[in-house]
């Protein structure tokens, strides 16, 4: 009898699949430490499309209340960043632009997945436009960068410079969740 729990037990361990939770795939930025003491970093006003969301789910954009559709906001987004310096009160350039994204402690998480994920798409529209492919296309090729096709039109979308930097980063800061407020 022992021998046969111990069987079962082997068995269920072997063919027993653990769920793994894949959470976002967001690159963070190094450890402050990696960073030189005396760095110091400037950012321009204009350079910064701010998004700010409150614990009762209510969006700012820029300062001003935002009842928009995501869409709206991946449009709103893609003209900040696709600039080039056209509108003074704008980025200067993609590789300036920056979208500052604020919550609050009480912001729903599907409030915050629906933000980022405007954000996330202006810069595949962009990226896929660029490439001219679909954004769909643009997704399926960036997740598969060994084939030297596909990296050719994942660096054409992002725009890589031959020393390695590209035009067009995906430069999104996510702020540390401020206490106010809550639910």
């Amino acid at each position: 009898m022992p021998d046969i729990a111990f069987l079962l037990l082997v068995f269920f361990l072997v063919t027993t699949t653990i769920a793994n939770d894949r959470g976002l795939s967001i690159q963070l930025p190094p450890p402050p430490e990696a960073l030189p003491p005396d760095m110091e970093v400037k950012i321009q006003e204009r350079n910064l499309f701010k998004i700010q969301v409150n614990s009762f789910d209510n969006v700012l954009v820029e300062g001003n209340p935002f009842t928009g559709s995501p869409a709206e906001l991946t449009d709103m987004i893609k003209k900040f960043v696709l600039n080039y310096g056209a509108d003074p009160n704008s980025s200067d350039s993609p590789g300036e632009a920056i979208v500052s994204y604020k919550t609050d402690r009480g912001t729903s998480h599907k409030k915050f997945i629906e933000i980022l994920d405007a954000v996330q798409s202006a810069y595949y529209q962009i990226y896929a436009d660029n490439a001219g492919v679909s954004v769909r296309k643009w997704l399926e090729l960036s997740s598969d960068l060994s084939d030297p096709q596909n990296r050719e039109l994942y660096d054409l979308g992002r725009k890589k410079r031959p020393d390695g930097t590209v035009e067009i980063p995906m430069a999104l800061s996510i702020a540390e969740p401020t206490k106010a407020g809550g639910k």
